[in-house]
């Protein structure tokens, strides 16, 4: 067959070039996008009077039959016709006959493929903010599950303080309200519409771009017919907010992995959620929340590589640019199977409260409240800050915990100590004295589970 553009050229494309240059393996994937702007597209054109009324139902009813075909499966793609776009113009000729050319009447492949993918990523940005809503639920419905259970909190991943492990989830919670919110925020961006930019310059036919920009839902045509055809910030802009959502994932699932491990039995993953050593039966292996920690690596790959990609070109159109959507795909897909595991792992997550409050009655999580109890009663906090030092260092040596002190070793260190100084001690008591807005005081977490459900609402 001859090429749709092949008048200027007196060979066939060389089948090496033809396989190399196509895209259809790939685009694809916006087949239906690329159906949904020719709608807009050839209605426009009539309305505009560029072709007749009787053609724009023509080929409105040949595309909805390859709509159709495509929907159930019942089309063959040809790396001969290059990409989706030639394709599908294909397919509309050989459906309802050369009045199928008239299509492309006023617009480019390079203003078209910019719509496809303004539409596929405008349609994907909202499924994955569903999606992370739901990983959202899952993480109050816990966190309200576990407001009064105890865990260490840790800095460097040493002993620090003791939380609310309930507060400790809610703060996954608002990485991933900010993540939502990256998403909505960049819905600015991805919804302007480049069609009718053409191959760079605009077109000399009377078109009315506002109409195919209304009738797909947009904000507004972009103003620029050079910058519509060359903009990939939106991508960009997908592709980094989707790296710093993929590394809240990965912390969330390194924290996963640590307390499910025999060392922390912190938490326990539910079975379906896990697999098993091919050598060793004893093995339950945290294989989800790994894959979703390795997973980060590739979609910081296609950030870079775009961006990369893009530094150096001139506008507008380089085939170059044809290198975008794959990174887009697959960033896409790989949260969007991440996002759907996440969030059933977490609901079905056994929580060990008990194993999780031995923890923190053998550590030294609670000697800022000894610092915290003498500075109330005088003593100047660098001062109480070195005495519960020498504390600390004294329990140690005694081979015991702060709790395990008695009132007169306390005193030995400071005539400052009363018996009430166990209350202090008290782990249950050091969290809930943490009441200040936002910390991890009981009543605080209750208060931020309510405010993230108003969000959720």
């Amino acid at each position: 067959m001859t090429k749709l553009w092949g008048g200027r050229f007196t060979k066939p494309t060389n089948k090496l070039v033809e396989e190399y240059t196509s895209s259809i393996n790939f685009d694809q994937k916006l087949a239906l996008q690329d159906i949904e702007g020719s709608m807009a597209h050839v209605e426009m054109l009539g309305a505009c009077d560029i072709i007749q009324m009787n053609e724009v139902i023509q080929i409105k009813e040949g595309l909805l039959a390859i709509q159709e075909k495509v929907k159930n499966g019942d089309v063959t793609f040809s790396v001969e016709h290059e990409d989706i776009h030639m394709n599908i113009e294909k397919l509309l000729i050989d459906e309802i006959g050369p009045v199928g050319g008239k299509l492309h009447t006023g617009r480019s492949r390079n203003d078209q493929v910019a719509t496809d993918m303004h539409l596929y990523l405008r349609e994907k940005t909202k499924g994955l903010m569903e999606l992370v809503e739901a990983v959202q639920s899952s993480l109050v419905e816990q966190a309200e599950n576990h407001v009064e259970t105890i865990l260490p909190g840790y800095t460097h991943l040493q002993r620090a303080q003791p939380v609310s492990f309930g507060h400790h989830l809610m703060a996954y919670f608002w990485m991933f309200e900010r993540d939502k919110d990256r998403l909505q925020d960049s819905l600015k961006r991805v919804n302007w519409s480049p069609l009718g930019a053409a191959a760079l310059a605009g077109t000399p036919y009377p078109i009315d771009r506002q109409m195919t920009s209304d009738a797909l839902g947009f904000d507004q045509p972009y103003p620029n017919s050079l910058d519509a055809v060359s903009d990939r910030d939106f991508i960009l802009e997908f592709l980094s907010v989707s790296s710093i959502m993929i590394t809240h994932i990965s912390r969330l699932s390194e924290e996963l992995i640590l307390w499910g491990s025999q060392e922390f039995q912190f938490v326990e993953l539910d079975d379906a959620f896990c697999t098993g050593s091919s050598i060793m039966p004893q093995k339950k292996n945290p294989d989800v929340p790994e894959l979703l920690r390795g997973k980060t690596g590739r979609i910081y790959g296609h950030l870079m590589g775009l961006l990369t990609l893009l530094k150096g070109l001139p506008l507008a159109y380089n085939k170059d640019m044809q290198e975008d959507k794959e990174g887009m795909f697959d960033t896409v897909e790989t949260l969007e199977g991440a996002l759907s595991l996440l969030a059933p792992m977490l609901a079905s997550m056994q929580v060990k409260g008990d194993q999780m409050k031995n923890a923190v009655n053998e550590d030294y999580s609670n000697a800022t409240d000894i610092a915290d109890y003498l500075a109330v009663k005088g003593m100047p906090f660098r001062e109480a800050h070195e005495v519960i030092g020498k504390i600390v260092l004294y329990s140690i040596q005694q081979k015991k915990y702060l709790l395990d002190l008695t009132l007169e070793e306390y005193q030995d260190f400071s005539s400052l100590f009363e018996v009430d100084i166990f209350e202090k001690l008290n782990p249950n008591q050091v969290v809930a004295a943490r009441n200040s807005e936002g910390g991890t005081g009981f009543d605080q977490v209750r208060k931020q589970i309510q405010l993230a459900k108003e969000h959720l609402s």
